[in-house]
């Protein structure tokens, strides 16, 4: 079955990236990429960066910690679906057990117990990062409105991820919207700190930011990760 399904996909990018491009380009659509892209930057500039800081501002360091923490556990569920799904059996259980010590004794996650259980937390796992451990190609990059930067098969793999997240079987249409914005300012906010030294082309950064920490990502580290450990703070915000 996995089998059919890796070649299915494989075939689907493949056409897909064919159709867009020739060459070996990783970002064949960059003047696309570039309008939408600024249309995310001003969203974030006048939107969404001065919630965050007003966030930052009056929430307490302890609260917002919190906050990520109760994300970053619910997060856990689907890290353990592409766990499974990728064949890493003793990772999925050590990421199972933290999510379970977590949202018992750790009070719905807002605690971190596991990490003082000698259980600290792993990096994210996506169903972009399995398909691209199935051979999955990357396919061009791509920019989305709102949901930011994305290769071709990380957008596609993006339902799956919907469909994997327990934040999307919240049955109150108001408090499944106050959740999302939450964790979007939060994760926003997070980043404040990572703003400085930016050149002039924010665009070249963020693109060539992206794409090294998936390949890192998808290849469990076995690639230099030269942006740092700093970086992790982005796999809860692709957004802008």
């Amino acid at each position: 079955m996995n089998s059919l399904v890796r070649l299915c996909l494989a075939l689907l990018l493949s056409g897909l990236t064919a159709l867009a491009f020739a060459s070996d380009e990783q970002d064949p659509w960059e003047e696309y990429n570039r309008a939408i892209f600024a249309f995310n930057d001003a969203a974030d500039t006048y939107v969404l960066k001065p919630v965050a800081r007003g966030y930052h501002a009056i929430t307490p360091g302890p609260v917002r910690q919190g906050v990520n923490n109760m994300f970053s556990n619910i997060l856990e569920v689907p890290k353990v679906f592409n766990d499974l799904l990728q064949g890493k059996f003793s990772q999925a259980g050590k990421d199972s057990g933290r999510f379970v010590i977590n949202s018992t004794l750790g009070v719905v996650g807002l605690f971190d117990v596991a990490k003082h259980m000698g259980m600290p937390r792993t990096d994210s796992e996506d169903f972009g990062q399995t398909l691209g451990r199935w051979g999955v190609p990357d396919g061009p990059y791509l920019v989305l409105p709102i949901f930011g930067p994305r290769t071709l098969r990380d957008a596609a793999a993006t339902p799956v991820d919907w469909v994997t997240d327990p934040k999307t079987y919240i049955g109150h249409t108001q408090t499944s919207y106050e959740i999302k914005v939450l964790e979007l300012v939060d994760a926003r906010a997070r980043l404040l700190a990572l703003e400085q030294d930016i050149g002039a082309d924010k665009y070249t950064l963020f693109r060539d930011i992206y794409l090294q920490r998936r390949d890192y990502l998808v290849k469990d580290g076995e690639v230099e990760d030269s942006f740092g450990s700093d970086v992790d703070d982005l796999d809860s915000f692709d957004d802008f």
